[in-house]
């Protein structure tokens, strides 16, 4: 199939993409059809970026916009559309109506007859990025066009040593229409030079209140004696020193080595209660109430609850982090375009609702909750019209302005900071 007008992808027939043709199988549902509970294997437990650092090389990525946008022009100038991409995800981050079924993927090879070879071999960014790496420092195709990464110290490696293709901008006419103000122009990426967002979600604390006793509205509340050996805090050095800074009242963003070296020792004092540091398994413990308070992603307390559980998700009142995870093109990339316009693509409102049906994440385009709602008052069950509706009123998958205003992205790390971050974050859970 020939490029003839990139900016400009075809469209599909609203009801086929808002799924009215077929039946809607939300990941709540696959999650309960594997008989493990929204708790065991939530998405959010699959969303962290714990680190080892990168070393930039002589070729270093221009970030400055004058360099990129030149860098872009050269690259994109000679690139057609392929009738092939392949895309790398994490697990349970998909629409999906049967094993290897993708509706939205379906619905994109049929309105552009590219094939989407779509698998899932992303656990978490550190695993990750170890396997790409010497694949790309040998200057080779890692068999993935393009892939999805969390904002934090792996983005950085992978722009910082020039592993990244910068966008070709002339191709984002959905992203331009239809993405919502807080995923332009991100700090950790100005200008989206080299990213656009996939699905977001927050970190704060999600708690048991029967368990409690009462509401818990702040970082301070882990020090409380009466929950010793009933905190879960996240294995995830990211995690672990913005909560720390968070906690203190400092600013990540523009936060200095003695205020991570502040924020450590904050967390230490916390240690005496933390039963544990989790990585895929804390609701499952706040489930069963083997813990009564976790460091928690906004999308697994969400979920849980829509398999019966009863907790409560609360951005702390000094404040809770804002992660995105994010497309990107791969350097060495053998169908750019294409990944191009599967990037663009899932912008559209109909598409991005029938992904955030499914993943229960905060959806980077705003529009998708009205397609949503329209959704559930034209369910034929009254289950699912109920389901839908939870979900369009989530603030887990459509924030409000409260709601983000209680957030931060947190600290982006420059590339010789890594390491220094590490040294001090990774002893409070290793040791």
């Amino acid at each position: 199939m020939s490029d003839n007008n990139p900016s400009r992808p075809p469209q599909v027939d609203p009801a086929l993409l808002r799924g009215l043709t077929q039946s809607r199988h939300s990941r709540r549902d696959l999650l309960r059809l594997m008989g493990l509970g929204a708790g065991a294997v939530g998405a959010g437990s699959l969303l962290s970026a714990c680190g080892v650092s990168g070393q930039a090389g002589a070729g270093s990525s221009p970030t400055n916009s004058t360099a990129v946008a030149d860098a872009a022009a050269a690259y994109w100038k000679d690139k057609k559309q392929t009738a092939l991409v392949n895309w790398g995800n994490w697990p349970l981050y998909i629409d999906t109506a049967g094993k290897g079924n993708h509706p939205s993927i379906n619905q994109f090879e049929q309105q552009t007859g590219i094939k989407v070879n779509y698998t899932e071999p992303i656990q978490d960014d550190a695993s990750f990025f170890a396997t790409i790496r010497p694949t790309l420092e040998a200057g080779q195709y890692t068999g993935y066009d393009t892939t999805v990464i969390t904002n934090g110290q792996y983005l950085t490696d992978l722009v910082q040593l020039d592993y990244l293709i910068p966008l070709d901008q002339s191709r984002l006419t959905n992203f331009k229409k239809y993405a919502g103000g807080k995923y332009r122009n991100p700090s950790y990426d100005p200008g989206n030079k080299f990213t656009i967002p996939w699905q977001a979600g927050f970190t704060g604390l999600g708690y048991d209140p029967a368990k409690t006793g009462r509401p818990i509205t702040s970082w301070q509340d882990l020090l409380d004696p009466k929950f010793k050996d009933k905190i879960g805090m996240l294995a995830d050095p990211t995690e672990l020193g913005n909560a720390g800074m968070f906690a203190l009242g400092i600013d990540p963003k523009t936060s200095t080595v003695d205020d991570w070296k502040k924020a450590a020792a904050w967390l230490e004092k916390v240690k005496p209660n933390v039963r544990k540091f989790y990585e895929q398994d804390y609701v499952q413990a706040l489930a069963t109430g083997d813990i009564w308070i976790a460091h928690a992603w906004s999308g697994d307390i969400f979920q849980s609850n829509l398999s019966g559980t009863s907790l409560k998700f609360e951005i702390p009142k000094e404040g809770g982090l804002l992660w995105t995870d994010n497309f990107v093109i791969l350097k060495g990339a053998q169908n750019p375009v294409s990944a191009m316009m599967l990037m663009d693509y899932y912008y559209q409102p109909e598409v991005a609702a029938e992904v955030a049906e499914w993943v229960n994440y905060v959806t980077p385009v705003p529009s998708a909750q009205q397609v949503v709602l329209n959704d559930a008052k034209q369910a034929k069950k009254p289950a699912d019209a109920k389901y839908l509706k939870e979900v369009a009123d989530s603030y887990a998958v459509f924030p409000t302005e409260q709601t983000y205003n209680e957030v931060s992205v947190g600290r982006t790390l420059k590339i010789d900071e890594i390491q220094t971050w590490n040294d001090i974050f990774n002893p409070v859970y290793q040791s």
